[in-house]
């Protein structure tokens, strides 16, 4: 008589796996502010007016507080979705390599060097300066791009797809998203090419300011972790190996694979 096994669904994995705890944090408190802006919609145009990012305010108002405040805000739901989805993809992987503490002074370097940049172009004397002095910046585009080059420097001939079509090893990818953000800057159209251009900049020098230095004096545990979840992801698959190959009998030449 043939017996019949269970045989537990086939497992995989979407993206760069599990989520790591700073990605989520930073998940949870963007998703969580652009809920209740979404929910309460007065108190959505109080939390830009407050929180957002307006250089004549920081400047003139004294509201230091929103080179950090605005990347939190997001502008409609294919905006947040589009940051979120980058950071779960790109900063879990760089999470593991350096570790949450090193990848959130990265994160908030990048957003608020973006932010300051933002701030920086508005005092320019180009005729697109008068409109960025007085517009409200927000999102966590800038940081968002910072991940970006990070993920290029560290992964440099990882394909990422292009307008979610054309792979490109990530060093183009980067110098490609960093020449249209640059060529952008004079015309905006109401998307902040100037902190993407500056959360590049910014995640570059900050990365290469020790010749790579910071890894060896922050990422050496990071290192250590990312091959330790190598090992234990290929141990895991072992184990279900392992218990996928049921008892032998008389029939065990017909067993399920």
């Amino acid at each position: 008589m043939r017996r019949a096994y269970y045989q537990r669904p086939a497992q995989f994995s979407l993206g760069p796996g599990m989520m790591t705890p700073a990605v989520k944090m930073l998940l949870w408190a963007n998703i969580g502010v652009f809920l209740a802006s979404s929910l309460i919609p007065p108190l959505g145009g109080l939390l830009i007016e407050l929180f957002g990012l307006r250089p004549q305010a920081v400047l003139t108002g004294m509201r230091i507080w929103q080179p950090v405040t605005y990347m939190f805000l997001h502008g409609g739901t294919s905006h947040i979705l589009f940051n979120m989805l980058v950071l779960w993809m790109f900063g879990v992987q760089l999470e593991r390599l350096w570790g949450p503490t090193y990848f959130l002074r990265f994160y908030f370097a990048t957003g608020i060097g973006a932010g300051l940049a933002t701030i920086a172009a508005g005092l320019l004397p180009f005729e697109f300066s008068g409109a960025t002095y007085l517009s409200v910046t927000i999102g966590a585009s800038g940081a968002i791009y910072g991940l970006l080059m990070a993920f290029a420097i560290y992964y440099p001939n990882t394909p990422i797809l292009l307008f979610f079509l054309f792979p490109v090893p990530a060093k183009y990818f980067v110098m490609i998203i960093g020449t249209i953000a640059f060529l952008s800057v004079p015309r905006s159209a109401g998307v902040a090419h100037v902190a993407h251009l500056g959360g590049l900049i910014v995640g570059y020098l900050y990365l290469k300011r020790g010749g790579g230095a910071n890894l060896a004096r922050f990422g050496r545990f990071g290192v250590m972790a990312e091959i330790k979840y190598r090992y234990l992801r290929w141990k895991m698959g072992r184990l279900r190996r392992k218990f996928h190959v049921y008892p032998g009998g008389d029939d065990w030449n017909g067993r399920a694979h």
